[in-house]
């Protein structure tokens, strides 16, 4: 049996949201997928085949990511991109559904967990940000200036694409072409970059222990050991914060687990909601 594939844009929110979905023929179950910072919903084209095969998926571009849009007016707060999933959603008439956020798309999850607790029934936290604090003020503040975006591209640049994928994958023989160039693809338009200034400007920090420790939805934790972005310990410290949660760590694997380890995740995963 065969998914039906739809692949569009829908207003969300004030902002135009890209997103793909996979409805399969007869599974009950829907898995969200939710990209991490600088990311796109190519990160996880590695699982979206896997999962295909037991889940139907709605996997997100967040704005600004990906092909969803940018506007002035939005807010890049966590708990405002969180709103605008749970709203896509809804538009799509899902009322129940499972969570996979990697990174960045993991403190998402933890906001739609925190924040709109009777939606999702279970969440996957792929290398999960956690406890990362406010901007500080004076960069705040900075980002008002009219061309700070520019600031932002060219500190990007400087730091480059591949020593930036190097960082996140443990295996490096993994960096192709292809790899590089869905990565790479997003930043060729400026709007991202402005898009990246209202996050930084807008991004309150990341769910206190105090918070977190409010979430009863049962969560599933896969880490890679070798994390260099958001090292073990912030898994290790978030499995004790999070009341229903496990913590699954997959040996020689960097922060990109969707990419190096898809069928130990997508196994990981089915057994989680499946039981």
């Amino acid at each position: 049996m065969e998914t039906t594939d739809f692949y569009g844009s829908k207003t969300i929110n004030g902002v135009e949201i890209y997103y793909e979905h996979y409805d399969h023929p007869s599974s009950t179950e829907t898995v969200v997928l939710i990209h991490g910072f600088l990311s796109s919903l190519f990160s996880f084209r590695h699982l979206v085949p896997l999962l295909k095969e037991r889940f139907s998926i709605v996997s997100v571009d967040l704005p600004p990511f990906g092909r969803s849009g940018h506007s002035p007016m939005f807010k890049y707060s966590y708990k405002n991109i969180a709103y605008t999933v749970v709203k896509l959603l809804e538009e799509l008439n899902i009322p129940k559904y499972h969570l996979i956020g990697h990174s960045m798309g993991g403190q998402i999850a933890l906001n739609i967990l925190y924040h709109y607790p009777n939606y999702a029934e279970k969440a996957i936290l792929l290398c999960s940000s956690g406890y990362s604090k406010q901007a500080k003020r004076p960069l705040i503040l900075a980002s008002y200036l009219p061309f700070f975006h520019l600031f932002i591209k060219q500190y990007l640049a400087r730091s480059g694409l591949e020593k930036n994928l190097k960082n996140v994958v443990y295996n490096q023989s993994l960096i192709d072409d292809k790899m590089r160039n869905g990565y790479l693809s997003p930043f060729l338009e400026n709007r991202i970059f402005k898009g990246l200034t209202g996050l930084l400007r807008h991004r309150e920090g990341d769910l206190p222990s105090s918070s977190l420790r409010e979430i009863r939805t049962p969560c599933l934790l896969i880490w890679g050991d070798h994390d260099k972005v958001v090292p073990l310990e912030v898994g290790k410290r978030l499995a004790t914060d999070l009341a229903h949660s496990e913590l699954v760590v997959l040996k020689e694997t960097g922060h990109l687990v969707p990419e190096e380890r898809p069928n130990e995740v997508y196994q990981q995963i089915k057994t989680f909601i499946f039981g």
